[in-house]
């Protein structure tokens, strides 16, 4: 594997640990309760990190908000990160909602409901 791509996989997942830490103890934003990062693309120039995350809520409005919340807080996430990881340049940020774990909870109580009434 090169080195780079070993770079970027293992920053990837130091991103997604210490922001859903940062997320739980650093912000103290309502908006952003109960968010859990599900995965983090970093760019190969480690310029970019999107940051996926999954919300409780299927509400279009507790989404908007959620996602308002993060971008507010985008600034003290990067300040924590520069902190906290090793690289010499923490990567932009930009937080895109999950939908992929929210389609799964609903398979899955759509399955639930089928092995129930047989």
């Amino acid at each position: 594997m090169p080195q780079g791509h070993y770079r970027v996989g293992r920053l990837s997942q130091e991103v997604q640990r210490e922001v859903n830490d940062i997320l739980l103890k650093r912000v103290r934003d309502p908006r952003v309760e109960g968010v859990t990062v599900t995965g983090v693309d970093v760019t190969g120039d480690l310029q970019q990190a999107k940051i996926y995350y999954s919300i409780y809520s299927d509400l279009a409005s507790v989404a908007q908000k959620t996602q308002q919340g993060l971008e507010a807080s985008t600034g003290l996430i990067r300040r924590e990160l520069g902190q906290r990881l090793s690289t010499y340049k923490i990567p932009e940020l930009i937080f895109v909602r999950d939908e992929s774990v929210q389609y799964g909870d609903r398979i899955e109580s759509l399955l639930r409901k089928l092995n129930t009434q047989d």
